[in-house]
């Protein structure tokens, strides 16, 4: 009888000294996984665990501490963010999970992504301890796959190139010759040392070289515009101004004859020239300068305005000496144009002697042609005649990353750099290149000197989807392209990305993918299926990314 109770004892001490020293057990179904498939974001593949102890799993005196893991090609292993828990008799800081009742827990993780993660798994691996003894808890599978769609920037990028200094090149171009003439006061007669001075003889001279060269320079209209000081009433004024028009007009229409050169002539007046009277007070030095702008901003009616004025009397003498006389006058406007070379001039005289064009005629020519190698050598002469200019630099590094030689191109960007230590397009297209090799943050430094770039809001859309911002991506992403279509399809504006895609003029095998991505977001398998066969015909690099791309997991292959 004692030996049975010994025996009873021993068992049941040896059953709770082994319930003590070990965990409950785990099953998948106690975690569950945001988003799965895991998906890219800013290249990271970021993960939100929910998980559960279950009753009487945690012992009190465990230690667990829970590590993400994304397994992949290779045997290759991503440690995510741990988190560590602990029984209730611990002493120590980290979450406590009941025994009896168990506990629940989020925790955030992420992994840097390379592209081998398409093809993965993620597991939850746990280390747990109970005193000093390590307790094994077997890993568990938590969650499949990475959709690395918004990684497609890269490639997106690579098609949309690099951005292009722009030329400032205008064949015609606005231009003006202004004369004026001044008279005497309360007087309308043009006055022949009036006739003889510098604007004067320049607006005739420019009348006379419009007429010897049309093929260069076009009038399009001359202007006359004629006034009278504001003193003396409103009646008089508009008489002597109309007067002092007609004489204008008539010297200009004297002018066009003699030069053979017809063309409208706009002719008008201001009998009291208020605006001219404030704008000479503003720059002068005039004693009651102040004083006089104070009138002129408490009085509108004209009669009011002048008789406030005159009732300075030392400083109206002072407007009558140096402000007043300026007013008298006529103003003649010769509107013209200058034409420069038409586009077949500009490529017959780079053909014949590229020395004799400006350097702005030699960017432009460079956009005449589609042949990479004669845009080449255009900016290759330009980096002769002209070196002290960063465009044509730039231009080069620009059709160097087009054909994917980045070696080539930084060693133009640097040139373009020297010539020009701010650069906008030269520091747009380093961004592009650290965002072609996912380099996030020099990219950002990078763009941060480029802000004036042609092409700056392109660069910056697709380091917005790099970064994963992708609503902001769509705001900077305006063109019709695969770049834009991304944005809006990582952003899930599906009918925006749709329209962007329909109208992209030349698509390539990238358009297609998105076409047959954005059809398998919204379940219309069959046409995702023609649309990823059209891809993969027209781009075939593309086949081992979509082999292990999720976004097609209910697609037909």
């Amino acid at each position: 009888m004692r030996n049975n109770l010994i025996l009873t004892l021993s068992v049941c001490s040896l059953a709770l000294m082994t319930s003590c020293s070990k965990l409950g057990k785990l099953t998948s179904d106690c975690f569950s996984v945001s988003p799965n498939p895991l998906e890219t974001v800013g290249g990271k593949v970021p993960a939100t665990v929910e998980g559960q102890f279950p009753e009487k799993f945690m012992n009190k005196k465990a230690i667990v501490t829970v590590v993400p893991e994304l397994r992949y090609a290779g045997g290759e292993v991503a440690k995510g963010q741990p988190m560590t828990f602990q029984g209730e008799k611990v002493m120590g800081n980290d979450k406590v999970i009941s025994y009896r009742l168990g506990g629940r827990y989020t925790m955030k993780t992420s992994f840097d992504y390379v592209p081998a993660m398409q093809k993965s798994d993620m597991y939850l691996t746990f280390n747990a301890r109970i005193g000093n003894s390590k307790v094994n808890v077997p890993a568990i599978k938590v969650a499949t796959g990475v959709i690395a769609t918004a990684e497609l920037y890269r490639k997106a990028m690579l098609q949309g190139g690099a951005c292009l200094a722009l030329d400032s090149f205008q064949r015609v171009i606005d231009r003006k010759q202004e004369a004026n003439v001044k008279f005497l006061i309360n007087q309308a007669n043009l006055r022949s040392n009036e006739l003889k001075n510098n604007s004067v003889r320049e607006f005739v001279s420019m009348l006379k070289r419009i007429n010897s060269d049309r093929e260069g320079l076009a009038i399009k209209n001359v202007e006359v515009k004629a006034y009278a000081s504001p003193e003396g009433g409103f009646s008089f004024n508009d008489k002597l101004a109309n007067k002092r028009q007609n004489v204008s007009e008539g010297y200009v229409k004297q002018q066009l004859k003699g030069t053979k050169l017809k063309t409208d002539i706009d002719a008008h007046y201001t009998a009291q020239d208020w605006d001219g009277f404030m704008k000479l007070v503003q720059a002068s030095k005039i004693q009651d300068k102040d004083v006089i702008l104070r009138v002129l901003s408490m009085y509108k009616d004209p009669q009011e305005r002048e008789k406030q004025i005159r009732n300075m009397s030392e400083g109206f003498r002072e407007l009558a000496d140096g402000i007043l006389p300026e007013l008298r006058r006529s103003r003649l406007i010769i509107n013209y144009q200058t034409i420069g070379r038409s586009d077949d001039q500009i490529q017959q005289q780079y053909a014949a002697d590229p020395t004799k064009l400006s350097l702005e005629e030699l960017l432009y020519a460079a956009s005449l042609t589609n042949d990479k190698n004669a845009k080449k050598a255009i900016y290759k002469k330009t980096t002769e005649l002209y070196d002290r200019d960063y465009r044509a630099y730039n231009n080069l590094a620009a059709l160097a990353l087009n054909d994917g030689d980045e070696q080539t191109a930084q060693s133009y960007l640097e040139k373009a750099l020297q010539v020009n230590r701010k650069a906008p397009e030269a520091f747009a297209n380093k961004a592009y290149i650290d965002l072609t090799h996912g380099r996030i943050a020099d990219a950002e430094r990078h763009l941060s000197d480029a802000t004036e770039a042609n092409g700056f809001n392109e660069v910056l859309g697709n380091l917005h989807i790099a970064r994963g911002n992708y609503a902001n991506a769509s705001d900077e992403l305006f063109n019709n392209n695969n770049s834009a279509a991304l944005a809006q399809l990582m952003n899930k504006n599906y009918v925006a990305a749709e329209q962007t895609l329909k109208a992209i003029q030349q698509p390539n095998g990238l358009t297609y993918y998105l076409f047959a991505v954005l059809n398998a977001r919204q379940g219309k398998n069959d046409a995702a299926a023609t649309y990823l066969k059209d891809a993969l015909q027209k781009d075939p690099s593309l086949a081992e990314y979509a082999k292990n791309d999720l976004e097609f997991a209910k697609v037909n292959r």
